[in-house]
């Protein structure tokens, strides 16, 4: 679920969907960075993706970034006072923590 939805999201950005410009507008992120953001989303989803197929080390480290990646996308709700929308960030932090734990526990 982590993997599809950070892809979804990295694809709405790489398109510009009408739904990122809005999020992203109402958090003063600027249009220059919704790519980039993209990105991060896409490198994320697609170091899942390899750790899921037993590169290691990789599927922690894509979802440290995550979390990280996350942590900040709340941060900057919070900040702004942006409270409508902040269940997507909220919901997609929550799903890579726990994508973290899953995966840190294997590695015992």
């Amino acid at each position: 679920m982590t993997i599809v939805l950070n892809a979804g999201a990295a694809i709405a950005d790489f398109v510009y969907a009408p739904f990122v410009l809005e999020n992203s507008a109402a958090v003063d992120v600027p249009r220059s960075w919704i790519v980039p953001l993209g990105l991060v989303k896409a490198a994320g989803a697609a170091g899942l993706v390899l750790g899921l197929f037993g590169v290691p080390y990789l599927g922690a480290a894509a979802a440290i970034g995550l979390v990280l990646f996350y942590v900040g996308a709340v941060f900057v709700h919070l900040r702004h006072r942006v409270f409508g929308n902040i269940a997507a960030p909220g919901s997609l932090l929550a799903l890579a923590a726990v994508v973290l734990v899953l995966d840190l526990a294997q590695a015992r």
